[in-house]
């Protein structure tokens, strides 16, 4: 509990950092941020799709609707907050020379999208057929 405050501590100074190890290569420091900005636009996409299936699907039974919509606008919340704690712990790690954290999170999220991927699928074929 005490690295995951001490992380959240982080996102707000980043300059904090430096004090932990040594500098790594800046090509490292820059793939990690670029990995940071890919998680941010999965993060964009799903919050975008949320608000998309509640828009463009108002035939849909309100139930359904809400309920696809706030996974997946849970889904991206989650994912860019993520994105900023994963980022933080890589750094931390490259600059310690340890190697780099890894995580459940892709996969959990991989299993939320296909769900509601089907989900979806159930939704339209019901759809149609009615």
């Amino acid at each position: 509990m005490i690295e995951l405050v001490r992380n959240v501590r982080l996102w707000f100074a980043p300059q904090e950092i430096r004090h932990e190890g040594k500098t790594p290569d800046y090509r490292f420091s820059l793939a990690n941020e670029r990995t940071f900005l890919a998680w941010l636009r999965t993060a964009l996409a799903l919050i975008g799709g949320g608000f998309a299936v509640d828009q463009f699907l108002p035939d849909l039974r309100w139930a359904w609707r809400a309920g696809l919509a706030l996974a997946l606008l849970a889904a991206g919340v989650l994912c860019a907050l993520r994105a900023v704690n994963h980022w933080i712990r890589c750094e931390r790690a490259m600059r310690r020379g340890e190697d780099l954290p890894v995580s459940r999170f892709p996969a959990v999220l991989s299993i939320v999208v296909a769900v509601v991927a089907v989900a979806m699928v159930v939704v339209v074929l019901v759809g149609w057929a009615g």
